[in-house]
């Protein structure tokens, strides 16, 4: 049976590719249901040839709703998803409001798909650097157990939304023409310009997006043991993260191993031609939806052989968002 489907947030960056991506995956739909703030009631957005109208959401927006596609903000989360499990819907959602919840599956279909069974009503989608780096850490871990990830994150302004990818564009304009800017939606310019993860940083010195990174992995490969640590950068991208990983084994493991193992794993396309020095790049991994991952060679500080380095790269909005969050509903 087809359910019927609402977008929380269809307005925004991550809403948009929702229905993107439905479109071109043909997921089923006895009706689609797009809702947004006061501010966007009443706009249409094109659907299947189709023009949907903006619902503003509220607390009666869930009736009849099978399947709710959220991406509003954490806030709203935690306040309209119990609303539409009340209701009767399950719900994906795309923001960090249920993600270390131990009630919440927290899932990347390439790796952890049974969780989805275990759902009361709300799936988290993990963070989408969380997701970019563990779609080809994965199929590592399970045939030779990591134990230690270190990962330096390069963060479009995707990562911030729509009106950050924006001011990315107005702020390399004003900066090539030599006009003032001040930047609105991000702390810093974003236009030729590098600065650590605009979140909060806590008493140890890391930033939330980095304590998400490690937290997350752990709940999603259920290995508490696993170490981690991040350090997350914004960058002057307008979508597609990249990631830098370094990562400790179990056991000794060739260059060559890893490369047989992600030619194989789902999600993920390597990149990794040394002759031309072609890697992965964010402005390729746009718009796809596997994970881009070259630079791989063996960590030469390891003479122990467990060492292994990794260069990825991968849509945030698609995969490390909207992508992840329409997968798992097709698991539903």
């Amino acid at each position: 049976m087809a359910p019927n489907v609402a977008i929380m947030g269809a307005t925004g960056a991550v809403g948009s590719e929702f229905l993107k991506i439905l479109e071109q995956r043909d997921f089923p739909l006895a009706s689609l249901k797009v809702l947004a703030s006061s501010r966007s009631a009443g706009k249409t957005l094109p659907f299947r040839g189709d023009e949907l109208t903006v619902e503003e959401l509220g607390e009666d927006s869930f009736d009849g709703v099978d399947l709710v596609l959220s991406s509003a903000g954490g806030s709203l989360s935690k306040k309209f998803a119990p609303i539409a499990v009340a209701a009767g819907a399950v719900v994906v959602d795309n923001t960090s409001a249920f993600r270390m919840d131990p009630e919440t599956p927290l899932v990347i279909p390439e790796v952890n798909a049974d969780d989805v069974s275990t759902h009361k009503g709300i799936i988290a989608n993990p963070n989408c650097s969380t997701i970019i780096m563990n779609v080809p850490v994965w199929p590592l871990h399970k045939v030779n157990p990591i134990r230690r990830i270190v990962v330096s994150t390069y963060q479009a302004a995707s990562g911030a939304g729509a009106a950050a990818m924006q001011e990315l564009r107005d702020g390399a304009k004003a900066f090539l023409t030599g006009e003032p800017f001040e930047p609105q939606a991000l702390p810093h310019p974003a236009a030729f310009n590098v600065f650590c993860h605009d979140s909060e940083v806590g008493e140890d010195g890391y930033n939330l997006e980095e304590r998400k990174m490690w937290r997350e992995t752990r709940k999603i490969f259920h290995c508490e043991d696993i170490a981690v640590t991040a350090t997350c950068v914004r960058v002057p991208v307008l979508r597609a993260h990249s990631e830098a990983i370094n990562l400790e084994f179990a056991e000794p493991i060739t260059e060559q191993q890893v490369c047989d193992i992600l030619a194989a794993a789902r999600g993920v396309k390597i990149v990794d031609d040394r002759t031309s020095s072609h890697f992965p790049m964010p402005i390729e991994a746009s718009e796809r939806d596997e994970i881009l991952v070259g630079r791989i060679r063996q960590d030469v500080s390891r003479p122990d052989g467990r060492g292994i380095d990794l260069f990825v790269s991968g849509d945030q909005i698609r995969k490390g968002a909207a992508l992840n969050a329409v997968q798992i509903a097709e698991l539903l």
